[in-house]
């Protein structure tokens, strides 16, 4: 018998959960606006410094799958707590890394105790708010905190950069991390998990993460060298391999890392779809943007951070409270078909760059991409998440997170060699002036093809399968908070 949780209780959970949101979020932001002085350091190229990003993005990826279906198993708060301890160790080792390498396999390791944490964090939300206004509402909030913390460590990321070092990024994870452990221990409730004597299936996320790794390798090489170099077009054939393995093997699994009938389920695969592409997005221009402020234009790591304020407000008023209530009136559908005409749109009014420019000029596409985004991404979990049945919550958060943390490195990847097919050699390029004018001319077409991509999220968009949500009828009514077991 299900036994109801006290709203308190509830509350403190839901904390504990945008606790862990928090925190990667507020990595990710914080690290980005740090890029430039760590490339500095280290004498890395950008496509080098990809990989500080790129190595936590992959982990991530790789282990949510695995991460949120053995939540389901064993109980989500020993992942999730496990989680907390591996993301804080890993980011005290990032502070004291003494090389680009060694600060790369830092953030990896970071990035699976992200992938812990995040996947089980979202599992728990799942089951303490049940499908409809009320998980809607909340998920509002989640990304209202979202983009409080994405705004925080911009902003954090550009002062601790500037007056205590780059180093710091990684350390301010330290002491949250541990409150966090602390706070979770005494009051996040324990237990077992939902599905029973089932294993976990172990072959399949090694395939999916490796051939993840595989992709963005090939990408990344294919940034610096080309596609027809073999350090790009040998890793990216077996990447199409092994992936294709990773399906062969879930087919005929008895107990799949993610079953394919799930993802034929309703919106579902659809819904990821669109995830992977409008990330992709995400993922470049992010990454772009605060190159093209600080390494064209000059900006210091402080005025750049705080140039990222006005689209972070957009994410945390609309992201927070708006979309919730847009999806409720007119469905997941035409709330992303709107979201990705305005990403694209955005991202169009970015390609006015030039090497003698200033940020003013990109504000409004900065506005508008972040107007789209702030309304697509809490309407795509919902639509991933809907019809999601008890003892699917980790597979559901695991498929759906999966999703947009690989459209982000491959966003980048692609993005990246875009751009550096129009930055010309260094060699026979002694003008400085030619130079910029080459990353700058990349960058462009960079965010023309950017721009590309939203209408190919538009077009996907028109083919999710916008069902009538089931609290559209009268005699529907939203089940008590449930918690007996929501936080194991």
């Amino acid at each position: 018998m299900t036994v109801a949780t006290p709203l308190p209780h509830i509350r403190l959970i839901f904390l504990l959960v945008m606790a862990a949101f928090f925190m990667d979020v507020i990595d990710a932001s914080i690290v980005t606006v740090a890029l430039p002085s760590i490339r500095t350091e280290f004498g890395a190229s950008i496509p080098d410094s990809q990989w500080i990003y790129g190595a936590y993005a992959i982990t991530v990826a790789g282990f949510l799958l695995l991460m949120g279906r053995a939540g389901d198993i064993y109980g989500q708060k020993k992942i999730f707590v496990a989680g907390l301890v591996t993301f804080s160790i890993a980011s005290f080792t990032g502070g004291i890394a003494p090389s680009l390498l060694s600060l790369i396999v830092s953030r990896a390791v970071q990035g699976i105790g992200a992938a812990m944490t995040t996947v089980t964090a979202f599992a728990i939300f799942i089951r303490i708010f049940h499908e409809g206004p009320e998980r809607n509402k909340a998920l509002g909030y989640l990304v209202a905190v979202l983009s409080g913390g994405f705004a925080a460590g911009a902003v954090a990321g550009g002062a601790l950069t500037t007056f205590l070092g780059w180093r710091w990024v990684m350390f301010i994870n330290v002491p949250i991390g541990i409150v966090t452990v602390l706070l979770c221990l005494r009051y996040l409730p324990g237990g077992g998990g939902w599905l029973k004597n089932q294993p976990l299936d172990v072959p399949g996320a090694l395939t999916v993460t490796s051939g993840i790794i595989l992709l963005i390798y090939g990408l990344t090489n294919a940034a610096g060298l080309g596609f027809a170099s073999e350090w790009s077009f040998i890793p990216l054939v077996f990447s199409a391999f092994v992936l294709a393995g990773f399906v062969f093997i879930e087919s005929g699994s008895k107990a799949p890392l993610m079953p394919l009938d799930f993802i034929r389920r309703g919106s579902v695969l659809t819904a990821n779809t669109l995830a992977l592409v409008l990330t992709s997005i995400v993922g470049g221009v992010g990454f772009i943007v605060p190159v093209y402020f600080q390494n064209v234009l000059g900006y210091s790591a402080v005025y750049s951070g705080l140039l990222t304020l006005p689209p972070a407000l957009i994410f945390f008023i609309v992201g927070g409270w708006v979309a919730p209530r847009l999806v409720n009136r007119f469905g997941a559908k035409r709330t992303l078909l709107v979201s990705s005409a305005l990403i694209s749109a955005g991202t169009l009014l970015l390609t006015p760059m030039s090497p003698n420019g200033n940020a003013f000029v990109l504000m409004p596409g900065l506005l508008v991409w972040a107007l789209g985004a702030s309304i697509g991404f809490p309407a795509i979990n919902i639509a991933a998440v809907a019809g999601t049945r008890p003892g699917e919550e980790g597979l559901a958060s695991g498929v759906v997170g999966t999703s947009s943390r690989v459209g982000f490195p491959i966003g980048l990847a692609i993005l990246l060699t875009i751009a550096g097919a129009f930055d010309p050699p260094a060699a026979g390029n002694a003008n400085a002036s030619t130079n910029t004018a080459g990353v700058v001319a990349g960058f462009q077409a960079a965010m023309l093809a950017a721009a590309l991509i939203g209408v190919l999220g538009f077009l996907i968009a028109l083919r999710l399968k916008d069902v009538k949500p089931p609290w559209a009828s009268g005699d529907w009514k939203p089940n008590e908070a449930a918690l007996q077991q929501a936080g194991p």
